[in-house]
């Protein structure tokens, strides 16, 4: 496979770099030393979006973020691979092979699902959950969205055709404004570049269609690590609610809220949600390094 060139404007491009696994060609950045922590982004993201939350971490972490396969300028090897426990097990495999153990793993919406399935394949300290999606489409929804997903990601130019139709900033405007969040023109204009990317895209649309939590919430009340799921009350992508019910059933977690902002919070505010990330890893024991 052939690794994406990482434009030179890209959030912390000096830190990355592209490891080829037998599956993926993986993108990942990283920065800071002490106990790992990984960083996964949600669908139709990219290591980019934490890219404020970073520095707040790294003094006393070594933190770890990557694309997930196809997303963002990591390059996928089986669009099958795009399913929840695929992910999962792509990840576990490629922390097995480059000796990571993180202290706790990181997950942005989608993302924190995919943490919380970690923790029966690999050793893992904690989980944080940052605006997690944990719940399934209801009604009509539950099978409509996956199936249109699915349609789009296999016929042959469409995601070529949505990633045009998409990629204007008017697109991207309303897109990031039905999330509830305010990000600022750099923040957009990465989001812009993504949706310009036909690759992304697609992988992004293979996520959707293969998508499916029924295994991981009938197994929430059997992960023993301690949880942390952190909610934004301005979140119209995944209302604080869908944690709350998630939390009902873990039996290890704490709840965090933030006033105001939205799915995105923790572009628009990362010093909160770091604040609330560092108190809890501190008072669950996961180790640090003294800030220098």
């Amino acid at each position: 496979m052939n690794a994406p060139k990482i434009p030179v404007d890209w959030p912390y491009q000096t830190a990355s770099r592209h490891i080829q696994t037998r599956r993926h060609l993986w993108h990942i950045q990283e920065i800071g030393s002490g106990p790992l922590l990984i960083l996964l982004h949600g669908a139709g993201g990219a290591s980019h979006s934490f890219r404020h939350l970073m520095p707040y971490l790294s003094p006393r972490y070594r933190v770890i973020t990557l694309d997930l396969p196809g997303q963002g300028f990591s390059v996928l090897g089986a669009h099958g691979q795009c399913s929840l426990n695929a992910m999962a097990q792509d990840i576990a495999d490629l922390a097995q092979e480059e000796a990571w153990v993180p202290v706790a793993i990181i997950g942005h919406s989608a993302g924190a699902a995919i943490a919380l399935r970690l923790t029966a394949l690999m050793p893992l300290g904690a989980v944080i959950g940052i605006n997690a999606a944990l719940d399934r489409f209801d009604g009509v929804a539950g099978w409509l969205f996956p199936a249109l997903a699915r349609f789009l990601s296999l016929v042959p130019f469409l995601p070529q055709v949505f990633s045009k139709l998409a990629g204007t900033p008017r697109q991207v405007s309303q897109l990031l404004a039905s999330t509830g969040s305010k990000l600022d023109a750099e923040g957009a204009a990465l989001y812009l570049r993504l949706l310009q990317m036909p690759s992304h895209v697609a992988a992004t649309l293979s996520m959707m269609a293969q998508w499916d939590l029924t295994a991981l919430l009938a197994a929430l009340p059997q992960i023993k690590q301690p949880c942390l799921l952190i909610t934004s009350e301005g979140d119209r992508a995944v209302p604080p609610a869908v944690s709350d019910r998630a939390a009902a059933r873990l039996p290890n977690v704490q709840r965090m809220r933030i006033p105001r902002f939205g799915h995105l919070v923790h572009e628009e505010a990362p010093a909160p949600v770091a604040e609330q990330i560092l108190a809890f890893l501190q008072n669950n024991n996961i180790a640090a390094m003294a800030p220098t």
